[in-house]
């Protein structure tokens, strides 16, 4: 079988990944730092059926999305190359972008601290027993953590912070999590950025719920309304306030002056007879009284029919054939 040469291979991977462009709108961009081959085939078969992982050189996928741009004309697809930094991949997918990056997480395995390995995490050593012979206590001197021997092994007395995150791992770290059999550090394929249909937005938006969304829907429409209403702009969101606020100043001038208009007249009328007040909250509690006396008549008359009957029932403990 003839070897395909470079150019042939780079060929190939132009028209796959316009391929994979043409038939998938949604793209997740993937860091795959300290992920081997055998962690990401596992993950090609946990995603097999609706995405696809592709990975490849950065400057291939650069290439091959201004090629798809040129001969497309898609200039959407141009905002995936300031995402194309580092060492990364694509996900193209057709599912739910929230489940596909939850099922990419469950891919991560255990490693142990390397020297020089930047830590991605704190590394706490907590107190207990080590399991290591006396002989061994260098270790932990040369790192300060405090240790004492206990039934010929030595003990961690405290919690120490052994790495913090960010800090390189150094031999003596290293060596001294190898010896205990920590494996701090996990790694596996993490979203950075998502793609979808042209829009670029950030992976924590994919956990937000409905009612997160709906609560900052709510505060961006107070926003506008209170916007809209200091600045006297109409809005869909402030055209209510503004007619009530209109209304108000309208029937303010009416009951100073002698101008009038329909949805005035009641409120001057009540304002000019104050006494029509009362006679209106007379009649709202006069009617609530009726029905409640209603219902408590009828619950008498319940009462009284329900004692008729027991009077009836009764028979004074004599029976018809009882012998005095």
């Amino acid at each position: 079988m003839v070897k395909a040469t470079k150019a042939e291979k780079k060929i190939a991977y132009d028209a796959k990944l316009c391929q994979l462009i043409d038939e998938y709108t949604q793209i997740l961009v993937v860091a795959a730092d300290n992920v081997g081959s055998t962690q990401l085939q596992n993950i090609r078969k946990g995603l097999r059926g609706d995405s696809v992982v592709l990975m490849g050189k950065n400057t291939m996928m650069k290439r091959s999305v201004r090629i798809h741009s040129e001969n497309t004309g898609n200039t959407a697809v141009l905002n995936l190359l300031p995402l194309l930094q580092g060492n990364v991949g694509l996900i193209f997918t057709k599912g739910d972008l929230k489940e596909v990056s939850e099922e990419v997480a469950k891919y991560k395995v255990g490693a142990p601290a390397r020297v020089g390995l930047v830590a991605p995490i704190d590394v706490v050593v907590q107190p207990g027993n080590t399991g290591l012979d006396p002989s061994q206590t260098s270790f932990f001197q040369v790192l300060n953590i405090p240790t004492k021997i206990n039934k010929g092994t030595v003990e961690i007395i405290t919690p120490v912070e052994l790495i913090k995150q960010g800090d390189k791992v150094g031999s003596s770290e290293a060596a001294l999590l190898a010896k205990l059999g920590i494996r701090p550090f996990s790694y596996g394929l993490v979203v950075q950025s998502v793609y979808d249909n042209g829009s670029v937005f950030s992976p924590e938006v994919l956990d937000l719920t409905e009612d997160q969304l709906v609560e900052k829907f709510a505060s961006g429409i107070s926003m506008v309304t209170s916007l809209a209403l200091a600045v006297s702009y109409p809005t869909l969101a402030a055209a209510p306030h503004m007619f009530i606020n209109a209304y108000k100043n309208a029937l303010a001038i009416a009951v100073a002056t002698d101008y009038t208009f329909p949805q005035a007249e009641k409120v001057k009328e009540f304002l000019k007879d104050p006494s029509k007040f009362v006679v209106a909250a007379a009649a709202v509690s006069a009617d609530a009284g009726s029905g409640g006396a209603a219902q408590s008549g009828g619950a008498a008359k319940v009462e009284e029919k329900k004692e008729e009957s027991d009077e009836e029932d009764y028979d004074g403990g004599f029976g018809l054939f009882d012998e005095e």
